[in-house]
């Protein structure tokens, strides 16, 4: 079984959203182990490629989420961020119009986006009522977990 990084991204995102406090996956030469840490509310990654003795070893940790904070003029906008890894989409089907577009009102529950993980479409809402203000994200970029999409002034 080959695993390539965005599939290993996407696996970490779906386990991130989830019940699951470990995970383990061993095939052949390649094997992730994964444990969530209770106190953080963080995923501790601690991927590891054994190889044979004649090949180096490879290791592909995944880097810590960040968040961008909103400059001093936008400090009043509240971030709609990913709550996952996956695909960011603007509309749901690619002959369909934009779920919101900058100057949009949106209420409170308002779906603003889609972000696909693992062949799963997640509709995000919006988690407050207001104006968008700023789309971060391009169609069909990829997103990282807790990374700003969108910033919505209340």
């Amino acid at each position: 079984m080959a695993i390539n990084f965005t599939e290993l991204r996407e696996l970490l995102g779906v386990i991130s959203q989830s019940n699951i406090t470990e995970f383990s996956l061993k095939s052949g030469d390649f094997e992730v182990s994964v444990r969530k840490d209770a106190v953080v509310g963080g995923v501790s990654v601690a991927p590891q490629a054994i190889t044979p003795s004649s090949s180096p070893v490879v290791s592909a940790p995944a880097p810590a989420p960040e968040v961008a904070a909103p400059s001093p003029a936008d400090q009043k906008w509240t971030a709609i961020v990913s709550p996952m890894v996956g695909t960011f989409y603007r509309a749901p089907a690619p002959d369909e119009p934009p779920f919101v577009e900058v100057g949009d009102a949106v209420s409170k529950g308002q779906g603003v986006c889609i972000i696909e993980a693992m062949k799963l479409m997640n509709e995000i809402e919006a988690e407050v009522a207001g104006q968008v203000m700023e789309i971060v994200v391009e169609n069909g970029e990829p997103v990282e977990y807790g990374q700003t999409l969108m910033w919505i002034k209340p």
